[in-house]
């Protein structure tokens, strides 16, 4: 029962995660969809619990993928594109520094 419960979490976040990732682009929005739904029915009848807890892991470093790292882009010439990144992948510009800090 609660196993059922975490499929089903699983199943939401997933389908959450599509509608922001892929947001007002319904062809790539229907694909997600599809393949969700596709890879959920597929493994729907599976009794093994190691395979399951495999397929869970699955579902959520794909969903983890999904949030941190698409970033849509927009076609703006033949050979240009806009990316549209969400706020949430936006992250402070830390400057990098090559020389190491002294210890007093």
């Amino acid at each position: 029962r609660g196993r059922a419960i975490e499929i089903l979490k699983l199943f939401r976040a997933l389908h959450r995660t599509r509608q922001q990732v892929f947001k007002n682009d319904a062809r790539a929005l229907e694909a997600a969809r599809q393949k969700i739904n596709e890879e959920f029915r597929n493994h729907q009848d599976e009794t093994s619990s190691e395979r399951i807890a495999e397929l869970m892991k699955i579902g959520s470093d794909v969903e983890f993928l999904l949030r941190t790292s698409v970033i849509q882009g927009l076609h703006t010439g033949s050979d240009s594109l806009m990316l549209i990144p969400r706020k949430d992948l936006l992250l402070d510009n830390v400057p990098y520094c090559d020389s190491p800090t002294r210890k007093l």
